[in-house]
């Protein structure tokens, strides 16, 4: 009887080292001066116009093992960048980004999709100027590797989705300035 309590002992032992340990979430912590959220749209018919906000905040959580994630964005809508600082004035008015009265615009996911290894899409909830709305962001490039210069681990993503304008109260102009708008974002964040 002993022989045996001692063998099932070992053997639950050395089964509890093969089990592979599972990897926790990780938070990563966005990296500002590498991640851009850039909307682009077209302009009476005459080109597609691409702009950029510079101050962006918040936090990714990534658990490669599970294929989970969540995504929290809080962008500083007073940063949009047109390249002409007229029209960033401008563009802040109550009729397009409303900066006075909401100074930032949030995107927070509510379930992100891996194919493979690497996410694909990333439901959420966009809000902007106090409107709230769905969207999908699509997925164009993901690595997940240790930063050479921070010596940190880091991810780094690109990503898409569609919107209107007038689904946001921002639809002055259109449709000669397009409703549709498409927001691209470049986004670095590192290991907290």
């Amino acid at each position: 009887m002993k022989t045996s309590i001692k063998f099932l002992s070992a053997a639950a032992l050395a089964a509890s080292f093969s089990i592979p340990a599972f990897a926790a979430p990780e938070t990563f912590t966005v990296d500002n001066t590498h991640t851009f959220p850039r909307f682009s749209y077209n302009h009476l018919g005459f080109s597609t116009q691409l702009s950029r906000f510079n101050k962006t905040t918040g936090k990714v959580v990534f658990d490669r093992e599970a294929k989970t994630g969540s995504v929290d964005i809080v962008i500083d809508m007073k940063s949009v960048d047109t390249g002409f600082n007229l029209f960033d004035e401008h563009i802040q008015g109550a009729d397009y980004l409303d900066t006075a009265r909401y100074p930032t615009a949030t995107f927070k996911s509510t379930r992100v999709s891996f194919d493979g290894d690497k996410p694909a899409t990333i439901e959420g909830n966009l809000t902007i100027k106090g409107v709230t709305k769905p969207v999908v962001l699509t997925v164009t490039s993901f690595q997940a590797k240790p930063h050479p210069m921070l010596k940190k681990d880091a991810i780094g993503a690109n990503a898409y989705t569609i919107v209107k304008r007038s689904d946001f109260n921002a639809g002055k102009n259109a449709p000669a300035v397009s409703d549709e708008v498409r927001i691209d974002i470049a986004l670095e964040a590192v290991k907290e």
